[in-house]
């Protein structure tokens, strides 16, 4: 029997390598593709992070996380991966972490990954699973494994990341790339990167669960108060405020040429980053930090908003991001405003483009004359950009 035969047949069993930890408030194509293999019946076991980089010295928020990941690998490796979801078990790694460089400690961390792996498979009857990774630092732990295809969902340049080993992790890429059975990317610049060396590679943009934010659409609903106590128009970025990927300095200077206009950010800054382009920000009356909110109460705050941001800054890293907040910001009605991402040259619905502050103010004005979107204006952009949707057209590439 072909694979792609077996994989029809459903249920099927996947093991997915992570890079994100199973409760990160911002969630990642990592989790929403585990529940949307799991809502078809399959048992997936998710890995979570291995680590890309060794933690700070400096950080203690890295080392309360490797305190919390040394707990949770004991519990899962040496008892049992708890299920979290329906069909979705959650499997802490446990690692040393620090000197990955270490071929000792290299080793040492694949066997540590294998044996909490091996024990959960044969504890629960894994048939051949796929395997979805989205890190190449996973091959020793699955050399043994009887298994099925091996899938790599690139969706960042991982390279690019400060403090992550480029030649080691080049090395492990290019070699996972030749074993792979698919490769998925959500950059076209990411799909050139791996194409050379796997002739099965595709791009599939970042997507979205249209139900849960087109409740933005609902006319009439109430809105959150700390909302609804300000003029319009009002503009929001939702996600992490990383100093590394957001453009604070393009902002300050767009939200200062605009006192009128009232900027929204909801979320947290990143682990370890005390940045004083958002202390400047905060300083204006015309910018409110929210702080985090949870993903269930975002369509919420959506829908007092007239215009998404996505005011990423350019660099090795980001420049071949497809931001997921682009398609919820869609489906929740708002037209964006982007900076110049490599993205953002493919021809799509509700978006505006600007690479300066003055740009970038003018693509607001814009989108600000054209209004929200309507329902089937939103579900056009949208189009067929969804969670279920791409993990069926990527099953069939498998």
């Amino acid at each position: 029997m072909t694979d792609a035969a077996h994989l029809e047949q459903g249920p099927r069993d996947c093991i997915l390598f992570s890079t994100a930890d199973w409760d990160e408030p911002y969630w990642t194509n990592k989790q929403h593709t585990a529940r949307a293999l799991a809502r078809r019946g399959w048992r997936v076991l998710y890995v979570e992070s291995v680590g890309l980089r060794a933690p700070r010295l400096a950080s203690g928020k890295d080392w309360k996380r490797i305190a919390r990941r040394l707990w949770s690998g004991l519990r899962s490796n040496f008892i049992a991966p708890p299920q979290r979801e329906p069909n979705v078990w959650v499997l802490s790694p446990l690692m040393f972490p620090a000197r990955h460089h270490w071929p000792v400690v290299r080793r040492l961390n694949q066997w540590l990954l294998r044996h909490g792996i091996d024990r959960f498979a044969r504890g629960h009857g894994l048939s051949d699973p796929v395997v979805w990774t989205y890190h190449p630092f996973m091959q020793d732990a699955i050399a043994s494994l009887p298994r099925g295809p091996l899938v790599y969902h690139c969706v960042d340049d991982l390279a690019a990341i400060p403090g992550v080993d480029v030649e080691a992790f080049n090395a492990a890429q290019q070699q996972l790339l030749a074993s792979c059975d698919a490769v998925f990317t959500t950059a076209q610049t990411l799909k050139e990167k791996c194409a050379p060396y796997n002739a099965n590679t595709h791009f599939f943009a970042n997507v979205v669960d249209t139900a849960h934010f087109g409740r933005a659409l609902e006319a009439g609903a109430a809105l959150p108060p700390e909302i609804a106590a300000l003029a319009e128009p009002r503009l929001v970025y939702h996600g992490v405020l990383s100093d590394f990927k957001v453009d604070f300095a393009l902002i300050l200077e767009a939200a200062r040429s605009r006192p009128e206009w009232q900027w929204f950010f909801i979320g947290e800054e990143r682990e370890g980053q005390r940045s004083e382009w958002v202390g400047r920000l905060k300083a204006l009356p015309n910018v409110h930090f929210l702080g985090y909110r949870r993903y269930e109460d975002l369509p919420d705050y959506l829908r007092g908003m007239q215009v998404g941001l996505l005011p990423t800054l350019l660099n090795g890293y980001t420049r071949s991001m497809f931001p997921m907040k682009f398609f919820e910001y869609l489906a929740a009605g708002l037209p964006v405003v982007s900076t110049p991402l490599d993205f953002t040259s493919g021809q799509f619905g509700g978006l505006e483009v600007g690479g300066t502050p003055e740009a970038f103010v003018a693509a607001i004005e814009r989108q600000l004359r054209r209004g929200r979107l309507t329902p089937d204006e939103s579900l056009a952009c949208v189009g067929d950009n969804t969670w279920d949707a791409r993990v069926d057209r990527m099953l069939a590439q498998v």
